[in-house]
């Protein structure tokens, strides 16, 4: 009897263990707003067992809210169903379903999504804020993208430089994409795709009007593939109005976004140049006493480490040109002035940001001098 008692105790406080999951950890993400826009992170292109993922959904919302991310989405194959023996599902919004009641406690917005799955041309495609996946299931891709804009899609090109469908490793906007593009069935783009950026990719974003992405792809574990080899998940900032799913949308549909991957930040200057300008917080400015060297310290904010080189005509005292401001530190750059001023603007070349392809922005603070 004795047995029997201890038993059922023991198993109620396993499963007690099993759900004190954490939902943070020191790797969570952090960038700043920017004036009139609330910065969104978002990872709007991942998987899971119900196509050929290897996690169920409830790991991916787990993952998203340990991350510090606002906004998933989970875009499962539609044609490319590797599971299908295992978890036989006609519904293919089941995924969907599932991370969306894991998430409905938790301050996380789930955008519905599928990833149309074609052989060049066509390419890969993700359709996101869609309402019904099965109504995405057409023989015909010119069909699907058209079934995809009738529920009011958001879609963008995955991967365009795979090269398991470009060999040369360099996307190529065929005929197919550009008509998707005419007939606004196209939106945007992935200029980051797991590790690899695409400057190729930013070039075709900049030249026809597409959204800058950056996603994970991540079909196993965040921690696996990522994480315990050195990188940050790929994530796509979206600044938008509100905190909301039509604000999201809204900020998609006009471009709104910077992409991020580990130290690197790939935008347009209209939202690249606010948001790392807003990553730092410049804590004091003053002039080393009897001098004309003046001592500026500068905080990074955001979670990533920031990367700048000299972009004044006046020198450094004591510092290389180059130099790089770890998340949560501060930076003291002493700058020769020669003589007093009042005032200075700081300008700083991001090297770790690229607003067109090899392009780095250039940021300005104007300081007030103590």
């Amino acid at each position: 009897m004795r047995i029997l008692l201890i038993i059922p105790v023991f198993l109620i406080q396993l499963s007690v263990i099993a759900q004190e999951h954490a939902h943070k950890s020191s790797r969570a993400l952090s960038f700043p707003d920017i004036p009139g826009y609330l910065t969104l992170k978002t990872d709007l292109h991942q998987h899971t067992v119900f196509s050929d993922g290897n996690v169920w959904p409830t790991i991916r919302v787990q993952e998203a809210l340990r991350d510090n991310l606002d906004v998933i989405s989970l875009t499962e194959h539609l044609e490319y169903q590797p599971h299908a023996k295992d978890i036989p599902h006609p519904d293919r919004n089941r995924s969907y379903e599932l991370a969306l009641k894991e998430a409905k406690d938790h301050n996380l917005i789930l955008v519905h999504g599928s990833e149309i799955t074609r052989n060049a041309p066509a390419g890969h495609s993700n359709a996101i804020f869609i309402k019904d996946a099965n109504g995405l299931m057409q023989k015909d891709s010119v069909k699907q993208f058209a079934a995809a804009k009738k529920q009011g899609a958001f879609v963008f090109w995955n991967h365009p430089a795979w090269y398991a469908q470009r060999p040369q490793g360099n996307p190529i906007l065929s005929d197919f994409q550009k008509e998707r593009i005419k007939n606004q069935e196209l939106h945007g783009i992935e200029v980051i795709n797991t590790t690899d950026y695409s400057e190729e990719a930013l070039a075709l974003a900049l030249e026809n009007d597409l959204t800058i992405m950056g996603t994970s792809d991540i079909h196993g574990l965040i921690d696996w593939d990522y994480i315990e080899n050195g990188h940050t998940r790929p994530i796509t900032l979206v600044f938008a109005k509100e905190r909301t799913q039509e604000s999201l949308k809204e900020a998609l549909f006009e471009g709104r976004t910077v992409a991020v991957f580990n130290d690197l930040f790939v935008g347009r200057p209209q939202f690249l140049k606010p948001l790392l300008e807003a990553c730092i917080k410049i804590e004091s400015s003053k002039y080393i006493a009897n001098t004309q060297i003046l001592e500026v310290k500068l905080t990074n904010s955001s979670s990533n480490t920031l990367w700048f080189e000299n972009g004044m005509d006046f020198n450094f005292y004591s510092s290389s040109p180059v130099f790089e401001i770890k998340s949560g530190k501060t930076k003291t750059l002493k700058i020769k002035l020669l003589e007093r001023k009042e005032s200075l603007t700081l300008k700083l070349k991001a090297i770790g940001a690229f607003e067109a392809p090899r392009i780095n922005p250039i940021l300005e603070w104007q300081l007030s001098i103590k």
